[in-house]
């Protein structure tokens, strides 16, 4: 009889443990800033981006490439440009361009790829991404680095959001400042 009251005390520890973890887990995420019902409201959401486009001194006079741009935040908000206005004088060697480009709003861009489809080889020195009014908004831009051409009709990019074990520590402010200072990628 004692071994049972012990087996029935030992199920009630378990179960007490389980629901203190559900607890737990329920209320850090329901505080989390990038919880999943944050960022689902995000994506149902459209921002409109300011994209500017520097092209590379190294890049043809002008180019007839056809130029697209996918960017987003580490939640998968992502915004899309199947294919910037080209022509005339845009893409002209060593000058930039703005776009406006609207997608699902974010959280601080940190990956944006580029695609360019032709034969001039149009080569971008940067690429600059302005968050609008919104949960980034008055933040620096992000700026992406190239400065040669891009493989033509394959996604060329940078991905710099952060590991999801990374910033979730991050995010529960954690004393690691090896999590909080991680390079991203």
């Amino acid at each position: 009889m004692a071994n049972s009251g012990a087996g029935a005390a030992a199920s009630r520890m378990v179960l007490l443990v389980l629901l203190l973890v559900a607890v737990f887990a329920g209320s850090s995420l329901a505080q989390a800033p990038g919880n999943r019902t944050e960022a689902a409201a995000a994506a149902a959401r459209t921002c409109k981006y300011t994209v500017k486009v520097k092209t590379s001194c190294a890049s043809p006079a002008r180019t007839s490439d056809a130029v697209s741009v996918a960017f987003g935040d580490m939640y998968r908000n992502e915004a899309y440009g199947a294919r910037l206005p080209g022509g005339g004088k845009v893409f002209e060697r060593c000058g930039a361009d703005t776009f406006h480009v609207t997608g699902a709003c974010g959280y601080g861009v940190c990956y944006l790829y580029l695609r360019r489809a032709g034969r001039d080889g149009w080569a971008p020195e940067w690429v600059q991404v302005a968050e609008p009014a919104g949960p980034g908004a008055g933040e620096k831009p992000s700026t992406f680095r190239f400065g040669e051409p891009l493989p033509d009709n394959v996604w060329y990019g940078h991905n710099r959001c952060p590991k999801a074990a990374r910033a979730a520590a991050a995010r529960t402010n954690t004393s690691s400042a090896a999590a909080a200072s991680s390079p991203l990628g």
